[in-house]
């Protein structure tokens, strides 16, 4: 029987010589079929249209601090346009030279592997979305960057079996999950609570959980795909969320139970595709959900309508440049009036955590101020993006330096107009946010 082209129909020459069996008659075709497989439900370029039209129309140059960060939340749907611009010119293009000639562009099977070039594209469409899937198991952006390259390694060391992958998409999710699953069986951590530190007032509050592993993940490489919508009775986990009270309490759950709920509720996979990349029954993986679900709950503060990353809104920028303008001038009453007197601070990895306005200020209020001999030195800090949160990179210039150097980055948690909640974070990932070291 005479052989194929899965993209087109036309019979293939398979008399040239030893190496894998060709599976199109030409790269053109070989290029078509792989940008239907990765993107079978793109958004229309229209819809994109409409609404990048719709936020350009909302910006205002009147606030400098929300005008950059309406302008920066444009960069992700702008790409996307590009990209849809760009694949429908390839997409002409190819449809014309394959017409042309359709064995003319076919590469000889001894020089290129042709899994390897689908691989490739694969690896590109799909690393943002899959290192935020293993940071949300892990908590962890460091080990999410480690363990995204380790599952393209095995799909790398298993590309021989790509013709026989449907879904190419939830072939990595699987190889992703079970790669971040054994990560977890091999260490073994759970949250604790901060213990007391002597000599150390924390406040009357009790004790937040810990997690020294916990590092943020910046806004701008989240993934361009839009979030999954889901029904009302799976709201407390809405898609796309990366707030860190979120992941501090799905953190607690066991790391199976933690990689059903992300999958179904977070990733939008289907109760029986869940099912299949954990390989466990229907009933088992349901079952698995259900009570994640439950354990979440109760660990989350409070009830919401919606746990979904959402952008900064006009408020909250404001509140952001207060903040800054307050910490750059050492002004410590007006920062004690942005933050709730029940306001939370942790520093992972580092044992210090405040529960109450008055504890937290009490030990901060000797570093700002140039007339203690504990002060630090001047501040000066940038916003970011961090967790679908607002967040501050902050720098610090000591006594007798010329020169502001990486010191924190800031992630806030903002209620009521008022600070919740401040998790510092080290400088070392300044780098992933785009940051400089010194200013």
């Amino acid at each position: 029987m005479t052989a194929k082209c899965r993209a087109c129909g036309r019979p293939l020459d398979r008399s040239a010589g030893p190496g894998r069996a060709a599976s199109y008659c030409s790269q053109a075709c070989r290029q078509r079929a792989y940008r239907e497989r990765r993107h079978p439900s793109e958004v229309p370029a229209s819809d994109l249209i409409t609404d990048i039209g719709d936020r350009v129309r909302q910006l205002r140059p009147t606030s400098a601090l929300a005008f950059h960060a309406g302008v920066e939340a444009l960069a992700p749907r702008f790409a996307q346009l590009r990209r849809l611009a760009r694949q429908a010119r390839q997409d002409e293009a190819g449809e014309a030279e394959g017409a042309a000639d359709p064995m003319e562009n076919v590469t000889p099977p001894p020089v290129t592997n042709p899994d390897d070039g689908v691989l490739a594209a694969l690896v590109e469409a799909h690393t943002d979305e899959l290192r935020v899937h293993c940071y949300r198991l892990l908590g962890s952006y460091d080990e999410a960057e480690d363990l995204t390259q380790e599952t393209f390694l095995r799909a790398w060391r298993a590309r021989g079996t790509l013709d026989d992958v449907g879904n190419p998409r939830a072939w990595l999710y699987k190889t992703a999950t079970h790669v971040c699953l054994d990560f977890l069986r091999k260490h073994n951590r759970r949250p604790t609570v901060y213990e007391p530190v002597p000599g150390m007032d924390s406040g009357d509050g009790p004790p937040p959980p810990r997690l020294p592993w916990l590092q943020p993940f910046p806004d701008d490489q989240l993934p361009e795909r839009p979030a999954t919508r889901h029904a009302p009775d799976e709201q407390a986990v809405a898609s796309e969320t990366l707030e860190l009270v979120f992941l501090t309490a799905i953190q607690q759950l066991p790391p199976r139970q933690r990689a059903a709920v992300i999958l179904r509720d977070v990733a939008g996979w289907s109760a029986q595709e869940t099912a299949d990349l954990l390989e466990s029954s229907l009933a088992s993986a349901n079952s698995a959900v259900q009570r994640g679900r439950s354990a979440l709950r109760e660990a989350l503060p409070g009830r919401r309508e919606d746990w979904a990353a959402s952008r900064a809104s006009a408020d909250d920028m404001t509140l952001l440049r207060r903040y800054m303008e307050a910490a750059a001038d050492a002004d410590i009453d007006a920062m004690v009036k942005l933050v709730r007197e029940d306001a939370v601070l942790t520093m992972p990895p580092n044992p210090f955590w405040f529960t109450s306005r008055d504890a937290l200020f009490a030990f901060v209020r000797p570093n700002l101020d140039p007339a203690s001999p504990m002060f630090a030195g001047h501040w000066r800090h940038l916003p970011v993006r961090a967790n679908g949160q607002p967040a501050v990179a902050g720098y610090l210039r000591r006594p007798g330096t010329s020169v502001f150097r990486a010191q924190l980055i800031d992630v806030l948690r903002v209620e009521g107009g008022q600070i919740a909640q401040i998790t510092t974070f080290e400088p070392h990932l300044f780098a992933a946010f785009g940051l400089p070291m010194t200013m």
